[in-house]
């Protein structure tokens, strides 16, 4: 190792002054899938059932799966590397700590509900081909209701804060000229 080099480890994991590959990946990742989703939801309110939102809706089911399964490994690298990433100082710091817990907590009850409802419609779940969830004759509608109220309102409040967190990393850049978004974004 030269002088001035970091181990090989240190770029895939989080450091204080920027986040490792490997959170990079899932964040970078995640929002392209999410952007996917949440065009579909769009399309689907926008115009209704047409072969576009057909086309672009089609994963949804897959991907919110994915989506799920993407944001519990994302929490387990997050907090393996707690200690070492970026700090968040100051009182913008705290509102951007309470507002990256309140995306996780959505990326997590959003897809939680529509899944607990796919268990309780009794219909088979089988995302890339993979039997998750076996069909069966009945219907357990106490499983069902929750996603049936929450799961379109709280992915709309989800998009929301998403949209509240992209113009805040852009507000970082434009405004106050700081290197917060160059932190997900550089290797």
């Amino acid at each position: 190792m030269g002088a001035g080099r970091e181990p090989a480890s240190a770029v895939w994991r989080d450091t204080p002054e920027r986040y490792g590959r490997v959170s990079r990946a899932f964040h970078w990742l995640m929002a392209a899938l999410f952007a996917w989703q949440f065009a579909g939801a769009l399309l689907y309110v926008g115009l209704g059932d047409t072969a576009v939102t057909r086309f672009v809706g089609g994963s949804h089911f897959t991907l919110g799966a994915t989506l799920f399964a993407l944001v519990l490994l994302r929490g387990a690298w997050g907090l393996a590397n707690l200690s070492r990433r970026p700090p968040h100082r100051g009182r913008l710091g705290r509102a951007a700590v309470a507002g990256h817990a309140v995306i996780y907590a959505l990326m997590i009850v959003v897809p939680g509900l529509a899944l607990l409802r796919q268990y309780g419609s009794g219909k088979p779940f089988t995302p890339y081909g993979l039997p998750l969830m076996p069909g069966r004759d009945s219907k357990i509608d106490w499983l069902v209701a929750p996603g049936d109220l929450l799961h379109h309102w709280l992915a709309f409040l989800l998009l929301a804060i998403l949209a509240g967190h992209v113009a805040m990393a852009l507000l970082h850049r434009a405004l106050w000229k700081d290197d917060v978004l160059a932190r997900m974004t550089r290797g």
